[in-house]
């Protein structure tokens, strides 16, 4: 029989987990801002890159409202998306902007599996709150790939 504790521990992980992806976007768009010169892209890279940060702040408050603790550092997924990040940068914007997008996608991805395994409650924060948001990133930057290839 599953307690409240291991129930409330299951919770803060999928939370953690979604931070931590939350700020491998985050750093992911800064690197590629210090890259990316071209003015029409900027606006739709900073605006994303803000709404992710939005996004953690939302995660971190949430986790800590829990009795959690945050997690501070995106982990093995953050060192591979730096890798991917680098090998972009040499290759140009398309690289880039393929790279951003892939990463929208497990974000989005990451959201949808998460979702099933929350407790009511926060199954509706991450729903009302971040899920969204996410398909606003995830578009913008899908609409960019798009245009460009």
């Amino acid at each position: 029989m599953e307690t409240q504790t291991t129930r409330d521990n299951d919770t803060l992980d999928a939370l953690n987990d979604l931070l931590r992806d939350e700020l491998v976007a985050v750093e992911t768009y800064r690197q590629a801002l210090e890259k990316i010169t071209g003015a029409e892209l900027r606006p739709t890279l900073e605006e994303n890159r803000r709404l992710h940060a939005q996004r953690c702040d939302l995660l971190k408050n949430r986790i800590l409202q829990l009795g959690g603790k945050p997690v501070h550092t995106s982990g093995v997924w953050g060192a591979f998306m730096k890798l991917l990040e680098g090998g972009a940068k040499r290759f140009g914007v398309k690289a880039a902007i393929a790279v951003l997008e892939e990463g929208e996608d497990k974000g989005l991805r990451d959201y949808r599996d998460k979702i099933p395994k929350l407790d009511a409650e926060n199954r509706q924060f991450v729903e009302a709150q971040l899920l969204a948001g996410q398909e606003q990133t995830h578009r913008a930057m899908s609409s960019i790939k798009h245009t460009l290839h």
